[in-house]
């Protein structure tokens, strides 16, 4: 597998590639072309032309959650595969996968909107949903992991946002009040994982579920133990030092080969990772490969 960062909140030193608070990743793998998320903006896009990947023939597209960090470039997407078609190009019609929460909309405090705001009919104009909460195979050693169970204790913590709300995409009627949410859990938040022959290749997007949690499933639902690498964020802001200590150790049993944080997980959480798994630098531009 072939892993490309497209977007990521770190640029790398002397590669003039745009960075963003936001991720995605591109994989080619076992023949397909996947994206994995699609960042905030249309930074994804501008730094796949920059290094000549074309993303109007993907085959599938995944989603690690339905926050507006990784998912509002997809509009972006859509923009791009209307042009192809307007110029009577090939158009691509990928299988989005994700689970059923990740469409939803959210909002918090303040802040509008944090979620999905294209509605799943538009969605489903330009690729095919496939909604799962359970594992999903991508390719044949590519897996959606689907929903997380919550295992750690140190992982778990009450979740941003306000309820989601599952069917308002549209306007209510005149007259009549907008269907009332559900309690935003964060169930949506999953991973990939890629069976390489030295171990599993974890690719999280923001690991709302916990990072133990996410390998801890990976490796339930692959059947393999080894760990070749861990890249993405782990959701480690400001975190307290007993939780990045909990973290460390958990991370030390599990021996991941390489641990490439990004995104949502500062500074200090690298450090402290440093002292129990090794930390290589991340950023816009990376390229990965793992036979």
């Amino acid at each position: 597998m072939k892993l490309t960062v497209l977007a990521d909140n770190t640029t790398l030193i002397e590669r003039y590639f745009l960075g963003e608070p936001g991720l995605s990743l591109f994989l080619e793998a076992d023949g397909s072309r996947i994206l994995f998320d699609a960042g905030y903006s249309d930074v994804f896009l501008r730094n796949a032309e920059r290094l000549r990947i074309d993303l109007s023939n993907l085959d599938h597209v995944a989603l690690s959650h339905g926050h507006l960090d990784h998912i509002w470039g997809l509009e972006h997407l859509l923009r791009r595969l209307t042009e192809d078609a307007c110029e009577d190009r090939p158009v691509a019609r990928p299988v989005l996968t994700a689970h059923p929460d990740a469409l939803s909309r959210r909002g918090m405090g303040r802040v509008p909107a944090i979620g999905n705001h294209l509605s799943p009919a538009v969605l489903a104009d330009f690729f095919t949903l496939r909604l799962s909460k359970a594992p999903v195979a991508l390719t044949e050693r590519l897996i959606f992991l689907g929903e997380i169970p919550r295992h750690f204790d140190f992982e778990s913590a009450s979740s941003p946002g306000d309820p989601l709300r599952h069917a308002d995409h549209d306007l209510p009627a005149p007259g009549q009040a907008a269907a009332p949410g559900l309690p935003d859990t964060l169930a949506d938040d999953t991973a990939l994982a890629y069976a390489s022959p030295a171990g599993l290749v974890i690719l999280v997007g923001c690991s709302h579920a916990g990072i133990c949690n996410i390998v801890r499933h990976a490796r339930q639902v692959c059947g393999e133990t080894r760990i070749r690498d861990i890249v993405g964020g782990l959701h480690l802001l400001c975190a307290p030092a007993a939780r990045l200590e909990a973290t460390g150790r958990c991370l030390a049993e599990f021996a991941p080969a390489a641990v490439h944080p990004c995104h949502c997980t500062d500074l200090a959480a690298k450090i402290a990772l440093s002292r129990f798994v090794p930390v290589l630098e991340t950023g816009s531009g990376l390229v990965l490969d793992y036979p």
